[in-house]
């Protein structure tokens, strides 16, 4: 069994967007939670050395900013509160294609195959919300000048 996650999307926004999506507290407390029943709070500091807290109730998860390489480029540490476990590591790497944005996250590291299993179980339910997220039309600022 493979102890690495590695998934690659199609997003229907711009390569800012999606990158905002991941970067942006106020929009990864939009999507950054794979169950919708628990309470989601994000605090990210998103620059190298910066720290990041996920409150998903009674879950945290937190980590370091390891590369910020805006808009292309993210890798960042990740810890669950409470265990023993060694940090994993989560790498995001955005480019513009016809059809919006590709986005590729890895996720490597596990001690086992099921801990990544279970984790694959978790990003499934969230890379849906953040296409759900991408694909609301924006407005276009050109537009309101009216």
């Amino acid at each position: 069994m493979d102890t690495e996650i590695r998934i690659e999307r199609v997003l229907p926004a711009t390569i800012a967007r999606v990158y905002d999506a991941w970067t942006r507290s106020e929009l990864l407390a939009r999507w950054y939670c794979p169950n919708l029943q628990l309470a989601l709070k994000v605090d990210a500091d998103v620059r190298e050395g910066g720290a990041y807290v996920v409150e998903m109730g009674p879950h945290v998860a937190r980590g370091t900013y390891l590369e910020v390489e805006p808009p292309n480029r993210l890798v960042f540490s990740w810890k669950w509160d409470g265990t023993d476990d060694a940090p994993t590591r989560v790498e995001v790497e955005l480019t513009e294609v016809p059809e919006g944005t590709r986005m590729r996250l890895s996720h490597t590291g596990f001690a086992t195959a099921e801990d990544a299993a279970n984790h694959r179980m978790g990003w499934d339910p969230e890379l849906d919300r953040l296409a759900g997220l991408l694909s609301v039309p924006q407005p276009d600022p050109a537009a309101d000048r009216g």
